[in-house]
């Protein structure tokens, strides 16, 4: 992840809204959170967006997008804020405390974009965070304001009409090449019948691949007589542009709520009204008329902006076919977690998380219907306890512990899905620490395993017993359960990862133990297995654990190559958890090779992980204890000054920098998607620039220049909007006194 932030690459043009931009920046010089209003399709994303990157240098930890689009429970808002900043914890402490904690020491922009839907929880948790982190300004985009402390708003207006004639014909010359921007007077004529809305406008230049302007602007303004707002008037044209198939699939299309595939509409969207060998022309129908959007990453899927997913959602209603189609929307994604769950012990894992990762919104969907029914309950059930790698290999323990909590709330009928939904919220309870909370959920599956004969069941909970005593400083109870996990998994349980974990948890036993040779020799045995399943992320366990047993052997050159290799797969899924761990081993091993500058930089660098994480060595105290002997070694070679120096540069590196330095591999290269330096100065916004710094006021510089007062705002305008955010900050509120 980008130290810069995560803004996404402007994917069209944008048009002018110069007096909103300096607008919108003066008001974040001003003010620690902003909120952009306005209607449906005004634009307030794209002006967001466009003047975060336009001030992104002045916040040294980046700017970060929080979409907020797709969430509807609002008991996630903080997690998604979290992810979308890098932070993953997976304690179980109150998710705005951890969020608070790591933004503290931090100088960021944080866009919360599209509130509406959530808008009192959004004030509630901007509140927390300023209070929290003084460095932190909070850009926000909702149709109202949020109502919080402190809050400015700009209220963002339709584009005037010139400004929308030019959208129109940008669009309309990209969409049609029949299109001319001849007759200006009909555009002029369109754009104030859809009152300067762009969306409106960008589903209107879509149309002149079938209809010429007038006739256009006349279909609008028939839309009007029927009291539908311009922009509801654009899209109904736009409805009626398309086929009656194309029409079924937007509709029904609106229950993704993030992307999807070609392959998910199949499944999803299709019946005898919609066969499945239309769907192609369908969805490329779609996405002529700019219905559908096509994102290529790295496959297609597509998706429905929020305005136009709306819309669908209303028509799907209109059929009465809702609930049937969010229980296939269900159904369909309870089959992929299912062949996730199948196929995750082997070499397609790096693949499957992509894949999922890039599935969120739609699983996040998928477990919301189910907890709507008690008749969906156990598919919810199911489907949580299939996604268990997921959440504990991929970085979302957090998420997938709230779903099972509230789903086991329910009352479910005894079952599998109900035996491993309890083992599988109990070892993520134990990954964040919460070990009362894991016995509590082990007591409860037990007896449901045991009345099922369910083996590999009774295997799991053996080995999250083990997990549970290793971390708790009890290793020799951790070895005892691991032996008798890897016996039920040898003997009708699961011969695969649940048979691969109960290896590497007694390495790490034996490694505690102190016996360091049987601690290898086990993992010497569990990498062939790993080996011979193609599997890795388990692999990197054995790898983790050789690293430790290594350390103990007084032989740090054997366990830095065992914890790189661990590292380089642990980053492919983003496991900041995992990799903390691995670092720590590397640490360990620069001091006691000699290199206590490279031990003290890793230092740093484990101990920002940690902090994303949210339980430092997962409360073990045999990995405290290692921890700090590390550090006071480096400490007492290197001094005071240069220990901090070089732990201070591992704090501030950035995942991608840090990890490279850890595998001692060429750093990434400086980030290509900065925003463009501020564009040059023109002749006379040169000399109304040099007027401001004489200090003379607006109508003194009109004077001087002899121009209207008008056009020298105007100038200055234009000044702040290519003005550093940061120089534009320290004048901003003589400007405001003078215009």
């Amino acid at each position: 992840m980008s130290p810069h932030g995560n803004l996404p690459a402007e994917l069209s043009s944008f048009v002018d809204r110069t007096r909103e931009r300096a607008e919108l920046k003066r008001l974040l010089a001003a003010a620690r959170l902003v909120t952009v209003t306005g209607i449906g399709g005004v634009g307030k994303t794209r002006t967001a967006l466009r003047v975060a990157a336009e001030v992104r240098r002045a916040f040294p930890d980046g700017a970060w997008l929080a979409d907020l689009a797709t969430l509807t429970d609002p008991g996630l808002l903080t997690e998604t804020v979290a992810q979308a900043v890098g932070v993953k914890d997976q304690t179980a402490r109150p998710p705005a405390e951890s969020l608070a904690g790591y933004l503290a020491p931090r100088r960021l922009l944080l866009i919360l974009d599209t509130c509406e839907h959530l808008a009192a929880d959004c004030a509630g948790l901007a509140q927390k965070l300023l209070q929290a982190a003084p460095g932190l300004r909070v850009l926000a985009t909702s149709r109202q304001p949020l109502g919080a402390t402190g809050e400015h708003v700009l209220a963002l207006p339709p584009l005037p009409t010139a400004d929308a004639c030019t959208l129109f014909t940008e669009r309309a010359t990209a969409a049609s090449a029949a299109f001319t921007d001849a007759d200006q007077s009909a555009v002029a004529r369109l754009c104030e019948r859809l009152d300067g809305i762009p969306l409106g406008i960008e589903l209107a230049a879509v149309r002149t691949r079938a209809l010429p302007v007038g006739q256009i602007a006349d279909l609008v303004e028939t839309g009007r007589t029927r009291l539908l707002t311009p922009v509801r008037a654009a899209i109904d044209g736009s409805h009626d542009l398309c086929t009656p198939a194309e029409r079924l699939l937007w509709a029904r299309a609106a229950v993704f709520p993030g992307t999807f595939t070609l392959d998910a509409a199949q499944q999803v969207c299709t019946d005898d009204q919609l066969p499945a060998d239309d769907i192609i022309d369908v969805i490329t129908g779609l996405v002529d008329k700019s219905i559908l959007h096509r994102d290529d990453d790295p496959d297609p899927r597509y998706r429905l902006l929020d305005t136009l997913r709306e819309y669908g959602l209303e028509r799907l209603r209109d059929t009465g076919a809702e609930t049937d189609l969010r229980r296939r929307h269900r159904d369909h994604h309870l089959h992929l977690a299912r062949r996730f769950d199948a196929e995750w012990c082997g070499p397609g894992q790096a693949d499957w998380y992509r894949r999922l990762t890039r599935e969120h919104a739609n699983l996040r969907a998928a477990l919301d219907f189910s907890l709507t029914d008690p008749a969906e309950h156990q598919a919810g059930l199911e489907l949580a306890g299939a996604l268990l790698y997921y959440w504990m290999a991929c970085g979302h323990p957090r998420e997938g512990r709230y779903y099972l909590d509230r789903l086991l709330t329910l009352d479910s009928p005894p079952g599998p899905a109900l035996t491993r939904a309890l083992w599988v919220c109990a070892w993520i309870s134990a990954l964040q620490g919460d070990m009362d909370a894991a016995e509590n959920r082990l007591a409860q599956c037990r007896p449901h395993a045991e009345t099922q004969n369910d083996t590999a069941a009774a295997g799991w909970i053996a080995y999250i017993g083990s997990a549970i005593a290793v971390f708790s400083g009890d290793p020799q109870r951790a070895m005892t359960l691991a032996e008798q996990s890897a016996h039920l998994h040898t003997h009708g349980g699961d011969p695969n990862t649940g048979l691969l974990v109960a290896y590497a948890a007694q390495a790490i036993a034996l490694a505690f133990l102190n016996e360091l040779d049987r601690a290898i020799a086990v993992t010497d045995e569990y990498r062939k297995l790993c080996a011979d399943h193609h599997e890795q992320w388990a692999c990197t366990y054995a790898d983790w654990a050789a690293g430790v047993a290594e350390l103990g052997r007084g032989n740090p050159t054997a366990a830095v190559d065992h914890a790189r290799a661990a590292l380089r797969f642990k980053r492919q899924l983003g496991d900041h958890g995992g990799c903390a761990m691995v670092v720590d081993v590397l640490a360990t091993g620069a001091s006691m090779q000699g290199d206590a500058a490279r031990a003290a930089r890793l230092i740093g660098l484990a101990h920002r992980l940690w902090e994303t994480v949210g339980l430092p060595q997962l409360g073990s105290p045999d990995l405290s204890a290692s921890r700090v002997w590390t550090e006071k070694q480096a400490r007492h070679i290197l001094g005071d000054q240069r220990f901090d120096d070089a732990l201070t540069t591992g704090l501030t590196d950035d995942f991608d920098t840090g990890i490279a330095y850890a595998l001692d591999e060429p750093g990434p290269r400086p980030a290509t998607n900065h925003p463009p330096d501020p564009a040059p100065l023109t002749t006379r916004e040169r000399q109304v620039a040099e007027l401001v710094a004489d200090g003379l006021t607006n109508q003194q510089i009109a004077d001087r220049l002899m121009i209207s007062r008008r056009t020298a705002n105007t100038h200055i305008e234009h000044i702040l909007t290519k003005l550093d955010f940061t120089a534009r900050t320290q004048i901003a509120a003589w400007i405001a006194a003078r215009t």
